[in-house]
């Protein structure tokens, strides 16, 4: 038991990851003052167990206005504590200062600001040793570049601190493999597996996804343990600091989804099977050490993402044939499908206060009841049939330029069109919850930072987006050339 212990707390270390980081090339340029204060404004949070999802918040002079979840908008306002609290001690941690204006989200420990918006963990030069960019004497280029954080916080909007990339071919290399969990990258592999390859696995691989990250962001707010650190972590991506860690989804989706279409592949397409599945695992992989690299999650998280996932898949594959089956042919699939999908995010909503997971968890939600929604109308309307045994397995076609150009053409095409109805159905949705709700919606940000708003909101709107993708672009297509 007592080497339990001593693996788990090994493996929440944040110094492991530091460590990780170090060896990668990352190296921090924090200073002395933020390292102190980062230290008391942990201690107190480990004291009154008040995280923001491991999110130090560090209040500026005026209001901050952020975008939350997939880019979109929930306002944080915060007051400076003036100057005079220039040195921040540690029983500002302790008790919200007084006169904020609203508590910390989730928790939050928050550290206090000067009113001229200098922060305790912010950049200095000085002591920090020579300029590791600058020219050396022999005239030989920089060894090392200082950049930024890629995104902002999407709950907070801090910009993060400047950290210094000594590989820059890991730091690309892993900002790839955590785009691989990000909303830019299912808006695009998605349709694309349906509208290229195979609708069949492409509704299926939704389904998996959908069940796979509700679950690991209810399981994230039940949990709610903070991020690693900072210091001693450096934090390469801000966007989803102030989330909870435990699990981490992006380790759950980057098991779930190559593994998955290796899976439903399988005997489906011809295709080496060795590479299949050392292309599952290496895509796993990249994701997976990509968040230890960003310094979103311990290496604990990580490895809890990647069980817990493939614990769902162990139970959830097996039924794909029953749950899909029920969605195409039961009369009242629709009915059963929107209630399921609704009272799933009315459950998850209620786990946490307002966070940026909750609205993610409601447009995952709605993405998965649209696409199931689409499949039972299609096969209603005997619109993209699948395949006959006799059919298969498919064979992999000869990659020409006519055909790539074909499969980019309607890519593009496709996504212009869920964009235009995301577009109009948000234009739409928010003004008219508002008003059924009476929320005031003169500050949309704000507005949907009420339960009431966001759920429905994303609900619908991503609804709208998930039905398109399986019902309005594939008709369309199907008169035109490009069918």
């Amino acid at each position: 038991m007592e080497k339990m212990k001593q693996l788990y707390h090994y493996l929440r270390d944040p110094h492991l990851v530091a460590r990780f980081q170090q060896i990668c090339g990352v190296r921090g340029t924090f200073s002395r003052t933020g390292t102190e204060t980062s230290g008391c404004s942990s201690q107190a949070a480990d004291r009154s167990h008040t995280h923001n999802n491991g999110a130090c918040h560090q209040h500026g002079s005026g209001d901050t206005e952020s975008d939350m979840g997939s880019g979109e908008g929930g306002k944080v306002q915060t007051r400076a504590a003036g100057a005079r609290k220039r040195k921040t001690d540690c029983n500002v941690a302790k008790k919200p200062t007084e006169g904020s204006e609203a508590s910390p989200q989730n928790g939050a420990a928050v550290s206090a600001a000067t009113a001229g918006g200098d922060t305790a963990g912010q950049l200095g030069r000085s002591g920090a040793g020579p300029d590791p960019t600058a020219e050396r004497d022999d005239g030989s280029p920089p060894r090392s570049s200082t950049v930024k954080p890629l995104r902002k916080n999407s709950l907070t909007g801090d910009a993060g601190q400047e950290f210094l990339i000594e590989n820059r071919f890991l730091f690309y290399l892993f900002t790839f493999g955590t785009e691989l969990g990000n909303e830019l990258f299912y808006i695009t592999f998605f349709p694309f597996v349906m509208w290229n390859v195979d609708a069949f696995v492409g509704r299926r691989l939704i389904m998996v996804w959908v069940w796979v990250m509700y679950l690991g962001q209810c399981t994230k707010d039940v949990i709610g343990w903070s991020r690693p650190a900072s210091p001693p972590v450096v934090k390469v991506e801000m966007f989803y600091n102030s989330e909870y860690s435990m699990p981490s989804t992006h380790a759950m989706s980057g098991t779930a989804i190559p593994f998955s279409l290796f899976f439903m592949t399988l005997g489906r397409w011809e295709y080496p099977v060795t590479l299949g599945f050392s292309l599952a695992l290496c895509w796993c992989l990249l994701v997976c050490s990509s968040r230890i690299y960003m310094g979103m999650h311990s290496v604990l998280d990580v490895m809890a993402g990647v069980l817990y996932s493939a614990l769902i898949l162990l139970f959830f594959l097996p039924a794909l044939d029953l749950i899909d089956g029920f969605n195409l042919t039961c009369r009242y699939a629709p009915l059963i499908i929107i209630s399921l999908h609704l009272g799933l995010g009315l459950f998850s909503f209620t786990l946490d206060t307002w966070s940026t997971s909750r609205g993610d968890t409601a447009q995952i939600l709605g993405t998965g009841a649209g696409v199931a929604l689409a499949s039972h109308v299609n096969h209603l309307l005997g619109l993209m049939p699948d395949p006959t045994p006799e059919q298969l397995p498919f064979t992999m076609p000869a990659f020409t330029a006519g055909l790539v150009g074909t499969a980019m053409l309607r890519l593009v095409l496709g996504v212009l069109v869920l964009m235009a109805t995301r577009a109009v159905m948000k234009a739409v949705t928010i003004p008219l919850v508002c008003r059924v709700f009476g929320v005031p919606s003169d500050d949309v940000r704000k507005a949907r930072q009420h339960m009431e708003v966001e759920l429905p909101y994303r609900y619908i709107v991503y609804g709208a987006v998930g039905f398109n993708v399986l019902f309005l672009v594939p008709l369309l297509f199907s008169y035109s050339p490009l069918s």
